[in-house]
């Protein structure tokens, strides 16, 4: 299926490693330039080689960011624009999990989550939308989890900063949506990252990725723990003009695991 994203613009906040740097290249696969966005500049750098590298890419632009400073955002969306001339489609990715149970997680861990996760994904869209406006419309997809719809023990404060992403979602695509601006997000399960990989080697060390990853004490009704390219094939196409109807609606990405519709 052809995406319509062959000369789109898409930056992708968090873009360095995991699901932001497979949704990169899966969106520069598809004939979109790309910009991805980080703290950490050495591993923005090496993440921008692998994509030029792998998909043979000449428009991948990284720039250093922290997305918790209001200031960083605007400047990495003006990057953003400043070399390729348009921004069509905004990938809220940055994020990290903090989880612990409620009477243990300080005032500072709670601000942290929701500077990181919340406001980094109103930052950055308050300074794309000027620009997706100019371009005729596009596509701003978060990055949630799936436990936000149906938050465990022990899981504040991401359950709730993610949940707070899910109605920042919905309330956007309401008011966006005259602009043709469709706001979607998609709700992260057990997609192999770092956090899983470390536990892996932690509690499993002697079991091959394969093995772990089927283990039946994940719980998960595929039977396995997901890779980050299938998170990128639904971000890439909530991204695409294949999703030009769908708006303010959220697509569990977990394997069946999740509880909630």
């Amino acid at each position: 299926m052809d995406l319509g994203l062959q000369g789109k613009v898409a930056l992708i906040t968090g873009g360095s490693k995991g699901i932001g740097l497979a949704t990169a290249m899966r969106l520069a696969r598809e004939g979109a330039a790309v910009a991805i966005c980080a703290r950490d500049e050495a591993h923005l750098r090496a993440a921008a080689g692998r994509i030029a590298e792998e998909t043979g890419s000449t428009e991948v632009l990284f720039v250093a960011a922290d997305v918790t400073k209001q200031e960083d955002c605007e400047r990495v969306v003006a990057a953003t624009v400043e070399r390729f001339g348009r921004l069509d489609v905004l990938v809220n990715n940055a994020g990290t999990s903090a989880a612990g149970p409620f009477e243990r997680v300080t005032t500072d861990a709670w601000q942290q989550d929701l500077d990181l996760k919340l406001f980094g994904a109103i930052h950055c869209s308050r300074a794309a939308v000027p620009h997706l406006r100019n371009a005729g419309g596009g596509s701003i997809v978060n990055v949630t989890a799936s436990f936000a719809k149906t938050p465990g023990a022990s899981s504040l404060p991401t359950s709730v900063s993610r949940a707070a992403g899910m109605a920042l979602t919905k309330a956007m695509s309401r008011d966006l949506g005259p602009d043709r601006i469709r706001v979607n997000t998609v709700c992260i399960g057990l997609i192999r990252s770092d956090q899983i990989e470390k536990a892996w080697q932690r509690t499993a060390p002697d079991l091959a990725w394969e093995q772990y990853a089927a283990d039946p004490r994940h719980d998960v009704p595929l039977g396995r723990i997901g890779d980050t390219e299938e998170a990128a094939n639904v971000i890439a196409f909530l991204s695409s003009s294949a999703a030009s109807y769908v708006t303010g609606t959220s697509v569990n990405i977990d394997g069946g695991k999740g509880a909630a519709l």
